[in-house]
């Protein structure tokens, strides 16, 4: 399950880069598969959980949680428009780097050496990909800073959701904030979604939408936390891990990209920043494992 869950954020990425670069625009797919995603998710937790109840008290996370959504998948869709996919892929694997300096920032755990060791080697990797960027500011590069985003923004998620899943299921948290996330997302989309024609697309740009809705979204989501109930959230973010490497491999294989040497090189230091960062180590208290999927 959390190889499938894997494949699937992987793929997702491919998937995206597709159809942004075939007629869809950005912001309209994103608000559109995020509605599709939403009333999907809603069904399965509404049979599952019979209540979407949560404390008050609770709901200021849940809002925060719920911004930060919003502003990756902005964040997420852009730069796909913008860049690669293996590029943004590559990018995505700092998410734990940004995950641990946010525990250190909010006291959840105090990091030793090899953690920042890590860090400077993760951040010089982004450096080197930034390097590579063929479109100057305008085009690539402005892509590769919007994949750092994409990546700190979730890390941001990641943090703030943590208490929620102590005392709730994640398909409750999910589930709300999906649904909050969408509404701003939606009211940033409206200019887009005005612009939006289907007509010309064909049975690819279906299967893949549906592709993204269902994977990603929603199937992922099942997989990732029943999963993680039975083998446990360390073994969990081992196979996150993964996630860098199999985008690469799906961009290059169905969308031809190539990478330049200063990009194989700025990915080369993240996976060894990735590796860097797993000697020794453990969990931030208080977090759970949360996917790195889109």
């Amino acid at each position: 399950m959390l190889l499938g869950a894997i494949l699937l954020w992987a793929l997702n990425i491919t998937v995206t880069r597709y159809v942004v670069s075939h007629g869809f625009r950005p912001l309209a797919y994103a608000t559109s598969r995020y509605f599709a995603a939403t009333v999907l998710f809603w069904g399965f937790t509404a049979r599952r959980e019979r209540s979407f109840r949560v404390a008050l008290s609770d709901m200021k996370l849940v809002g925060l949680a719920a911004l930060f959504i919003f502003a990756n998948q902005v964040s997420f869709v852009t730069s796909v428009h913008l860049t690669n996919a293996s590029t943004v892929g590559l990018v995505l694997g700092t998410t734990p780097i940004f995950v641990g300096i946010l525990a250190t920032v909010f006291g959840l755990e105090r990091l030793r050496r090899p953690f920042w060791v890590a860090a400077v080697v993760s951040f010089a990797g982004v450096g080197l990909i930034a390097a590579g960027a063929n479109g100057g500011i305008s085009g690539d590069l402005l892509g590769d800073l919007l994949a750092v985003s994409t990546a700190g923004t979730w890390a941001c998620y990641s943090v703030a959701i943590a208490p929620l899943m102590h005392r709730y299921s994640p398909f409750r948290i999910s589930a709300l904030v999906l649904a909050l996330g969408w509404v701003p997302l939606a009211l940033v989309s409206i200019p887009q979604l005005e612009r939006q024609s289907l007509h010309g697309f064909g049975w690819t740009m279906g299967l893949a939408v549906g592709f993204a809705v269902v994977g990603p979204l929603f199937l992922t989501n099942i997989l990732w936390f029943t999963a993680i109930a039975r083998v446990g959230a360390a073994r969990a973010t081992l196979f996150a891990n993964l996630e860098p490497l199999f985008t690469v491999l799906f961009a290059v294989a169905l969308l031809s990209e190539h990478l330049t040497g200063w990009e194989l090189g700025g990915g080369l230091a993240i996976m060894i920043a990735i590796a860097i960062e797993r000697i020794g180590h453990r969990l931030p208290s208080g977090t759970t494992a949360v996917p790195l999927g889109e």
